[in-house]
């Protein structure tokens, strides 16, 4: 090769080099500066929307960026445009790539926003946490698509894998029974997911019951639901479970809960004064809401009689406390004034 040849090439080479670097230090240096007007423009109006844009999705702001200009000024590199067409080849898929990454970054943006809009911590919080539980579905399943779309365009830009796609959408009936019967199980996660969400069958932070087990919803997904039970244990039960299976929902209307007590006693025991401390200890409580309560005799056996104890609370903790409350102090009533309305043994016990 001639002397001036091959030094003209490696100027050629470096020159290419310089404009890839210019290009990703403007790239960078434009990111830097729409960082600055966005953070500006948050402090001056104040908006924790836009620093939350900012927090979450600059990265993926900055790698759009970059892949853009370095697409665009390849062929002003006067490289070999055989390796040109490769390397915007892989700019494509990385483009493509950063455009999903941005994308995904600006739902999780928007999921937060509306989180901090709809506040659970009120006293009536329903229709709010059925509107968090049908945003946080909707972002996990739009979240998927995006993935599958981002995916498939990235198939897309290879001539041999579009024609395998073809093949694939003549074969679609039997590739799509065979994809059903072998994804059965998680397809009928996600819609029984969907179906929860959208018919408002339960929600975050729900106070339900399921497999005996008292607990609030803590996660809920388009395939699991996370319980979170009483003594900080997580039940976690595929989302099937709860179109399939009958659970109890405390707060499916109200978190307004009944609370109840019930108590073995002997025949002996003085029902109208067991009526009248319960009534003292229930209206002295500040876990009662002031809405009810009742002492009933409900059951009998051969040797004693169940006494039951209603007494109503604003939720589910309050109404357990409440319980378990009115149990102790009731329990301590009759050790110290009527001892002998306690069961005994029954090898001791006479019938009444």
């Amino acid at each position: 090769m001639p002397c001036g040849e091959g030094e003209r090439m490696w100027r050629d080479v470096w020159q290419g080099f310089l404009v890839v670097v210019v290009t990703c230090a403007g790239t960078l240096l434009a990111g830097w500066l729409s960082a600055i007007v966005v953070r500006w423009t948050a402090r001056r109006r104040r908006s924790t929307t836009l620093f939350r844009v900012h927090r979450t999705c600059r990265r993926a702001w900055t790698a759009v960026l970059v892949t853009t200009g370095l697409f665009v000024v390849l062929p002003l590199t006067g490289w070999d445009r055989a390796l040109v067409s490769q390397l915007r080849h892989a700019l494509i898929l990385a483009m493509i790539a950063a455009a999903a990454w941005l994308v995904l970054r600006m739902l999780f943006v928007v999921e937060d926003a509306a989180f901090q809009w709809l506040r659970v911590d009120v006293t009536n919080n329903r229709r709010v946490r059925r509107r968090r539980t049908q945003i946080a579905i909707l972002r996990r399943l739009t979240t998927g698509l995006v993935v599958v779309i981002a995916f498939s365009a990235m198939l897309m830009t290879f001539a041999g894998l579009r024609a395998l796609g073809a093949s694939l959408l003549a074969s679609a009936g039997v590739l799509g029974a065979i994809a059903g019967f072998a994804a059965h199980a998680t397809l009928g996660n996600v819609f029984a997911g969907l179906q929860v969400a959208m018919t408002d069958a339960l929600r975050y932070d729900d106070v339900v019951v399921v497999e005996n087990e008292w607990g609030r919803i803590e996660e809920l997904t388009l395939t699991y639901v996370v319980v979170r039970l009483w003594d900080e244990r997580r039940l976690v039960l595929p989302t099937a479970y709860f179109t399939t299976t009958p659970f109890q929902n405390w707060t499916r209307n109200e978190a307004k809960v009944v609370g109840t007590v019930e108590l073995q006693l002997d025949y002996r025991t003085p029902i109208a004064e067991v009526r009248a401390e319960a009534r003292r200890i229930i209206q002295a409580s500040p876990l009662w809401d002031r809405r009810e309560w009742v002492v009933q005799v409900v059951e009998s056996t051969p040797w004693t009689m169940v006494v039951r104890i209603l007494a109503s609370a604003a939720d589910a903790p309050s109404s357990w406390d409440l319980s378990c409350d009115v149990r102790e102090r009731l329990i301590s009533y009759l050790q110290t004034h009527h001892p002998e309305a306690l069961p005994r043994p029954s090898g001791r016990q006479q019938p009444p």
